[in-house]
Parts: C-alpha cells; structure tokens; sequence
C-alpha cells in the first residue's frame, strides 16, 4: 500500500473542479448547531460537517444510528447484530473502543449522551424519534469535553410538532421487528406534551447467541412561558438486551461466506452480552433578554447492567448515576465596530457508582491444565472484586464570533475541562489470561486486595477557523485546533500511568450549495501525541500510549439533481495515518511501529448514491457503499480486503397518511467482516456482517 500524497494545490484543483455546474440561485442549506452551538448554515461553519436530514431519515429503517451515518466520509460505522451496538470512528478516533463509542461526543439535543470519561452508550436512544442527525468532524469542538474525535447530534422530533405523529409497525427476516408510537397535542395555548412507545426486535438466527430487543417509553413536556422563553423536559425509560457474538477463526469465515450462517465462534466466552435498565432525564431552557440568549440545561441518567464479558461477568448492584448541567448564554454584540456573537459557559458533570462487581462464570468447560475453553452460560459464579468509582467533569467553553464583511466569518474558542477520576477496587480473584483460568494469587497481572487509582486531567481544546464566501454558491474554509482526549475509566484502571492523548489538526475545505448541485471537499493534517492504542493478546485487550501518530486525510463528498425527482451523489475518503513513533510492549519484549499504518482504517472509502422522490408519492433511494484495504495488527503483517459495493435500497410509496416501505439491507447479499483484528500471538478474529435482510414498514401518520 503506497503512501499517499495531499498538497493544498490538489485539493483546489478537485475543489474548482467540483464547480462545473453554472451559477444558479442557492441551495436551501441544512442549518447545523452542533460545530458552533449558534444555528448556523453547514456552508458558513468553518468545519467538515454533514448533516443527515429528515427525509433520509424518514426513509431508513432505524434499527440503529449506523442506518442514518452508513456512507459519511471519514465515518466508520458498524454493528455486530444490528441493534444499539455500534463500531463508530471518526478520522480514526474511536479507533480502541473494545464496546461502546469513545473519543466522540454524543448528544441528544444539546445533552451529553457521552459520560465524563468519554464512553457513550446508546441503548437508550429511541432512533424511532430522530428528526436529524448532525456529525462534525475533528478536534476542538465546543459541545466536546474530552473528545477530540467530533461530536454527533441527534435531533429529536420537537413536542410542538403535532405533524410527528404517528404509528409504525415493520416486520422483516430473521424474526426483525418494528414497532413505535408517537402521539402528542397541545394540551393548553402555551403547553404540550408528546408520548413515545417503541419495541425492536432482532433474533439474528443466522449466528449464535446474537438476539437483540429494547423496549422504551417515554414522555415529553413543552411549556412556552411569557417573554418568549421555552422550557422543554422528557423522561424516558429503556430496557435493552442484547447479545453479543464471538469471533470466526479463519476456517470458520470460509464457511460463513459460503452458508451465510455463522455456526461457532472460536472464542471461549460464548455468552457476552448486556442487559441493561436505564432512565433518562432532561430539561432545557431558552429565553432572550436584549441582545442575551440564555439556554441553561440539566440532565440526569441512572442505569444498571448485567453485562457478561471476557473473562468476568459485570453487575452492577446500585444504579450508575450520570448527572450535570451545562450553562450557556449568547450575547449579540458589536467588538471593535465589527458585527459579533459570543458563546460562553460552564458545564459540570459527574458519574459514580459505589457497588459495581464482577463475578467469575459459574458454568464453563475446561481443558489441559484447566484452561477454561468455553463458557456453558452467563450466570454468575465467585465473586471476584468490587469496585466504587466516582468520575467528574467541571469545565468552561469561550466562542466569539466576528463577521468584518459580509462575506468573512471568523469564529476563536477553546473549552477548558478538569476531569478527575478516583477508582477503589477490592479484588479476591483474577483471571489470568496467560493460563486461561481464575486465580486467587497475587501476580503482575492480578492485584488481590484494594487497589487504588486517583487522577485527574486537565484538557484544553483551542480552536480558530474562518469561513470566505468566494461567490453566491461556494465558501472556502480553514481551521487550526487541538483537543486533549480524556482517558476512559476502565483505561486507568487496568493502566494508571496512561497519559490524555493530545490531538493537533489543521483543516481546509470547500463547500458549495447551488440549486442543482451541492459539494463538500476538506484536506486535513495533523498529530496525535501520546495516543492511547490496543495491544492484544492472549484474548487480552491492553492499552498504551503510543509515542506520535501523523494524520493526513481527504474527503469529497457531493450531489447533482440531474432531472426535476431524480440527484445522484458520491463520497469519498482517503486516509494515511501512520504511528510515527511507538514502541508496542508484551511482557519483556518491545516491537518498533515507527512507520506503520494504523490497523482497521482503510486507505480508501466510498460511496455511490441515486434518489428518487416523485410528487405522486413515490420514493427510492439506492446506495452502495466501499472500505478498502487495512491493516488488522498494529505491526501491519496482515490485511483484510475491506468489502466492496455493500448496496442498501429503500422503496417508500406515500398516500395521504398512509406510507409502505420496504428496506433491503445488503441487497446482493454480500458475506464479508465488518471488523477484523490480528493479535501479537497471530490470532486473527473475524466478525461476520448481517447477511441480506429485508424489513416491511407501515406508517401511519395521524393528521
């Protein structure tokens, strides 16, 4: 695989050349808040943004949020089985999440659905109830604390919009199923309120132990208040199960590609999975005093899990509570005779939980020596340690925006977080990964009695980008930033001298919106310094600073309306990103990464669009999507081919209120992995994809 060569002069001449088009009257443009926190058109927001609309939401089934992100450049996205489980990486952060999505941001109108210590877990977002979804790329956000990796928005349906209501019921292969209520009304002149109900189910009996279900409820109030002010609050309930499949051996890949079925797993833990409860609680409020807006908001989740993994099965006895706020004005001002927004605040945030333990499998198999060699069931055997940790977050954000001309804006800013951690694990036992069975004695590896970890980071995320208008239609961009990366609560416990990574980046971009066309092109380069990276093995996931790592990437994207109901589009990303020094440890050895390239990123991505919406009622969308080549070890030994024209096709035909739809995931049926990995005892694990699948929607909406 060659290295690749980017030159701003390149990214001009792809840039200009995207232009093609003649001049015509401006594209009604996606207005995003998520870059800036200030509503503002994607063309004047100096950063790679996309934002998935309603229409194309509308339109995908929703199992999960990969079913809206499939096909962003510079967004890697996956499941194992569909549900809220989710492989999500952003210009290659992400890229060490063993579950969950870390390094980037997630919320859900304006709050955090991201803990202090950057883990966001989406099992409690109702993806029946998106109404966009907004995705900015690279460090130095404002809505970011600790995550250098971009933030990702989710819009929900407004408790205002009575035109939200509605009925679904979807039924599709392998036992998939669909179900959502919406209804809400205004209740009084100034009062609203909004139920949601909604049941998703998938057996996935096309592999073992891979069932998924949530079942969710939950209600929204909206009150506008005199002045104009708006207070919005909901509460949510969730219940989510899910089961989380082994890896394939090489032997038995061949046979999922040949059958489509995935008949075993290689691994010993054959009964992972997470079983969780969750509620969920938010108010929001917005008013203007003058030229002030000011949005103060509060958030509260508590949740409990049952959550079988490698080597241990976790429980936690008490609810995990995540609570916090964040305290946001505007201000409307003039700064040295020049037009200017300012955007200030405070957010504090803190998780903890003080009975949170793990258990031994009570049912498993053994072999030679004892070695556990597979496991019987997920039920608890011995104790094996109880942990009580508390995590904070208390930080403050700065933006100010000035507007000289009527073509150039230019946007300064930083966040400034503190984030401690204080960890109290109490251990009886370990499992030794080198043997392969439970110990009570005390090695390198397992430390029995208390174990202590206490500390804290300090992040700084700085940011100054610019926005020029060049004409009616296209808008040039440039961006320096930086953003520490906090560490992940588990990453300290099993390695308490990890350092915060540290990412620099510098970005250009075009970006066009005409009539008939529209484009995105961005150029970036930068470094990660001390980045945390995977080291597996014996099963094992370990993690370690790496020394530096360089970025450079480029991203297309674009579309074209070539008849009055027909636009077809295409993206494309191409990424180097290498380990310019890390030294990878194993016990008493160390091998040399300087120059290699990060594993699981492909060197190229893309995808290929064609959408119809016809005024009659009906509706097509067709897009196959593309992930070259890459590395699956961190020593580059051994690549997988990626997959090449995974297609998804959707068909909705609408009628007053009534609206059919079908959707055809892997249209051609493609066997192939979505994540493969290579450990440093030559193990590699291939995780199959969902096979084709088809699902059948009715949707009614009540007028």
């Amino acid at each position: 695989m060659q290295s690749m060569k980017f030159t701003p002069a390149v990214v001009l001449a792809v840039a200009l050349t995207s232009c093609w088009a003649s001049a015509q009257e401006a594209r009604l443009d996606e207005v995003s808040v998520t870059a800036t926190r200030d509503a503002r058109a994607t063309r004047d927001v100096p950063a790679a943004i996309a934002v998935v609309g309603k229409e194309r939401i509308e339109d995908a089934k929703m199992m999960n949020v990969k079913d809206g992100l499939a096909g962003i450049p510079g967004v890697l996205i996956d499941s194992k089985n569909g549900g809220y489980d989710a492989k999500l990486v952003i210009r290659g952060s992400g890229l060490n999440a063993a579950y969950g999505i870390r390094e980037v941001m997630m919320l859900r109108d304006g709050v955090p659905m991201t803990d202090p210590d950057s883990l966001s877990k989406l099992d409690f977002i109702d993806t029946q109830d998106i109404e966009r979804i907004e995705v900015t790329k690279g460090p130095g956000n404002l809505y970011s604390p600790g995550s250098a990796g971009g933030a990702i928005q989710i819009i929900s349906k407004s408790v205002f919009d009575e035109r939200a209501n509605s009925a679904k019921l979807g039924y599709g292969d392998y036992n998939n199923q669909n179900l959502h209520l919406r209804y809400g009304a205004n209740v009084t002149d100034s009062q609203a309120l909004a139920f949601t109900g909604a049941f998703r189910a998938q057996h996935n009996n096309w592999r073992q132990w891979n069932k998924f279900d949530t079942t969710q409820a939950g209600l929204k109030h909206g009150m506008q208040l005199p002045g104009g002010a708006i207070l919005e609050s909901e509460l949510s309930y969730t219940e989510a199960n899910i089961q989380l499949p082994g890896s394939m051996s090489a032997a038995q890949f061949e046979t999922f590609k040949q059958s489509g079925q995935q008949t075993a797993t290689q691994d010993a833990w054959k009964n992972s999975g997470r079983y969780s409860k969750i509620w969920f609680f938010n108010s929001k409020y917005e008013q203007e005093v003058g030229d002030w807006t000011f949005k103060p908001r509060v958030y509260y989740t508590a949740w409990k899990h049952y959550h079988p993994v490698t080597g241990s099965v976790n429980d936690t006895r008490n609810w995990t509570q995540t609570y916090g706020t964040d305290l946001e004005a505007h201000l409307r001002h003039q700064f040295a005779g020049v037009k200017a927004t300012m955007v200030a605040g405070l957010t504090l945030r803190r998780a903890g939980n003080d009975d949170s333990r793990q258990y031994q499998f009570a049912d498993v198999t053994t072999g030679f020596g004892g070695r556990i060699t597979a496991t019987i069931s997920d039920r608890e055997g011995a104790l094996m340690n109880v942990q009580k940790y508390k995590d904070t977050l208390r930080g403050v954000f700065f933006q100010e925006s000035l507007q000289p001309t009527e073509r150039l804006l230019i946007d300064a800013g930083f966040r400034y977080d503190r984030a401690h951690f204080a960890i109290d694990t109490n251990t009886s036992s370990c499992y030794d990964y080198a043997t392969g069975k439970y110990t009570a004695t005390a090695s390198a590896s397992c430390v029995i009695g208390l174990r202590s970890a206490d500390k804290t980071f300090n992040l700084f995320s700085p940011k100054l980008g610019a926005t020029y208008r060049l004409s009616r239609e296209i808008s040039v961009y440039g961006t320096v930033a930086q953003a520490d990366q906090v560490l992940q609560t588990s990453y300290i416990q099993q390695n308490a001298a990890l350092d915060a990574p540290r990412h620099k980046s510098r970005e250009i971009g075009f970006k066009g919106r005409a009539a008939q066309w529209h484009f995105d092109v961005a150029y970036y380069a930068g470094t990660i310094e001390k980045e945390v990276v995977q080291v597996r093995s014996n099963a094992q996931t370990l993690y370690q600073n790496a020394g530096k790592i360089d970025k450079k990437g480029l991203e297309l994207s674009g579309g074209f309306k070539f008849a009055r109901d027909w636009e077809a589009g295409a993206g494309y990303g191409r990424s180097d990103y290498k380990y310019a020094s890390f030294l990878e440890v194993s016990g008493a050895t160390q091998f040399d990464r300087a120059g290699k390239q990060l594993p699981f990123v492909p060197k190229t991505q893309y995808s290929l669009y064609l959408d119809y919406r016809a005024p009659a009622g009906l509706r097509a969308r067709l897009q196959t999507n593309t992930w070259g080549t890459y590395y699956i070890d961190n020593g580059n030994t051994a690549t997988y081919d990626g997959y090449k024209f995974v297609t998804n096709l959707s068909l909705a035909y609408e009628q007053g209120p009534h609206t059919i739809a079908v959707n055809a995931d892997n249209l051609f049926d493609k066997r192939y992995a979505m994540d493969v990995k290579k450990d440093l005892n030559g193990t590699v694990s291939y995780y199959g994809a969902t096979p084709r699948a088809v699902m059948l929607t009715y949707n009614y909406k009540f007028r």
